[in-house]
């Protein structure tokens, strides 16, 4: 198979698809690989790299998108990426398609096999391909915040772990899951007040046994969400329905509560966002604030620190990648029910049913489409 790696478009979006590492295993394993003319630059990998390793160079994302029988990304593809799609072509990428209609138009149109990172699965119905970057984002979720709590950037002037005679911070975190946990562990380490909320009392208790006293835990209801969020100087969103857009957790009217110069990050912003206050910034301009109070709302908070987030990334994605080319898309997709749970668009139908209800189309089981 002829694997393809553009550039990453999107802005401030440095990670790419294949490091020279992984374009190396293709090559072993009998695939060529085209890459874009500075598609590493962001993770320190020249052209010359991407050629010692295998890779044929092209000048343009164009004669990338042609030759390739599958395109891995990172990022969703922007409009003039959809544009270059066609019937039959593999695109292996995250996607979040449920708060995105036109972007799932443009798939459906293109006719080629979409499957996205954020919903392929495991054993353990975890998300592996998202987990990665699921723990860069809430480890920088924190440190964002923490920098918008600063006077300068609009915040109240408070430091997260306080000093002798000055009280810490008080952070909560919204979800425990591998954001969740990884901003708490963040937190923690700042000495900062740190409370969690979650639905699930099993992630509450293994949560709290892992942090101990450091952590409270909280089972997230209403009344609790309004106590605990407009008394917050930093609130963590790190909610995530499989697949399908993000709950309204925080209300317009709990963020009006807040004192002002508190912080809202809002990790679940590429699926829409958990607070109702929310709208997608990049990291050119990644604050905004309503009510007084600050929003860090950037949809590709990992592509902040490329090097390490492409790298975490190829760790889980590279076997599913092998797979498809040594097998074929459609035989890898039928082999393995973990990476068929990936496949959100399929020749001009769209497989993954939360999808469909968010945006209003016929759901076809992926096994089906695939027979098609």
């Amino acid at each position: 198979m002829r694997v393809g790696v553009p550039r990453e478009i999107k802005n401030a979006e440095r990670r790419v698809g294949l490091t020279p590492a992984s374009v190396r295993e293709l090559v072993a394993h009998g695939h060529e690989v085209v890459v874009e003319r500075h598609a590493g630059v962001g993770i320190g990998a020249s052209d010359a790299d991407y050629a010692a390793a295998g890779a044929t160079l092209h000048n343009t994302a164009a004669e990338v998108f042609a030759a390739a029988d599958m395109i891995v990304k990172v990022k969703e593809p922007q409009a003039s990426e959809r544009a270059m799609l066609r019937p039959g072509q593999v695109l292996f990428t995250y996607l979040h398609l449920a708060p995105d209609p036109d972007q799932t138009a443009d798939l459906v149109a293109s006719g080629a096999v979409c499957i996205a990172y954020e919903t392929v699965t495991d054993s353990q119905g975890g998300l592996p391909l998202l987990a990665p970057m699921s723990q860069v984002a809430g480890r920088m979720s924190i440190q964002a915040g923490a920098h918008c709590l600063e006077s300068a950037q609009g915040g109240a002037g408070v430091l997260l772990g306080g000093v002798p005679g000055v009280a810490p911070g008080k952070v909560v975190v919204i979800g425990g899951g591998v954001v969740g946990e990884n901003a708490i562990q963040m937190a923690v380490g700042l000495d900062a007040d740190v409370t969690v909320l979650d639905r699930d009392v099993t992630v509450l208790d293994r949560l709290s046994r892992r942090f101990g006293s450091t952590l409270r835990t909280q089972y997230s209801t209403r009344t609790a969400l309004d106590d605990l969020v407009v008394n917050a100087d930093l609130v963590i969103g790190a909610v995530l329905v499989k697949g399908s857009r993000a709950p309204h957790l925080v209300t317009a009217d709990m963020v009006r509560a807040m004192r002002a110069g508190s912080v809202l990050v809002d990790v679940a912003i590429d699926q829409g966002g958990c607070f109702e206050t929310s709208h997608a910034t990049t990291h050119d301009d990644p604050t905004y604030v309503v009510d007084d109070v600050v929003h860090y709302c950037v949809a590709n908070m990992p592509g902040a620190v490329p090097h390490t987030s492409t790298h975490a990334l190829n760790n889980v994605t590279l076997p599913f990648v092998l797979a498809l080319a040594d097998q074929g898309a459609t035989a890898a997709l039928l082999a393995n029910p973990h990476l068929l749970g990936g496949l959100n668009v399929c020749r001009g139908l769209v497989t993954e049913s939360a999808v469909a209800e968010a945006l209003g189309y016929e759901y076809v089981p992926p096994v089906d489409a695939l027979a098609r």
